[in-house]
């Protein structure tokens, strides 16, 4: 920490929280790729107003809520970035926890938006209901309806059918 000041610089923050946002991010995204770029629009987005923003769960809180924004801005542009112009191979030998991490990926990516981003925070990143609803901006009623419409899609996913 910076001094006697409590709130963590912007560097320290991306330091301790860079990971963890990156893998949420992915979550989210479901390509490493444009888990980078969402993790560097929100880390620029967040760093603008740095000064400003309250130190704390708060600040975590915010960080997380500028994310999901974003992410929720690309769906809505449909843009889905760079286009591969070659056929990518097969992957020669993907083992069971490839496979178990692209089921678990492709069914986290059937569900809407705003299920998926339910999901990531509270079950990835082990956020409480209280504190997923103040990330997303939404009431604590609207998480528990949406990780109960989630749930019930993921046992019924398609994805997820065959896993031991």
């Amino acid at each position: 920490m910076s001094g006697t000041d409590a709130r963590p610089s912007f560097e320290e923050y991306v330091a301790a929280r860079g990971a963890s946002l990156w893998r949420s991010a992915w979550l989210l995204t479901g390509d490493a790729h444009r888990a980078e770029d969402l993790v560097q629009a929100t880390l620029l987005k967040c760093w603008r107003r740095w000064r400003h923003i309250d130190s704390g769960a708060a600040l975590d809180s915010y960080v997380r809520r500028v994310m999901v924004t974003t992410y929720t801005d690309w769906w809505r542009r449909r843009w889905r970035g760079e286009v591969p112009t070659e056929v990518l191979p097969e992957e020669t030998s993907p083992d069971a926890t490839t496979a178990l991490s692209r089921d678990v990926l492709a069914a986290l990516a059937a569900l809407p938006r705003g299920q998926r981003a339910v999901v990531v925070l509270r079950f990835y990143d082990d956020l409480s209901v209280e504190q997923t609803a103040a990330a997303l901006g939404v009431s604590t009623g609207t998480v528990k309806s949406q990780t109960s419409r989630a749930l019930a899609s993921l046992r019924l996913s398609a994805h997820l059918q065959e896993m031991p």
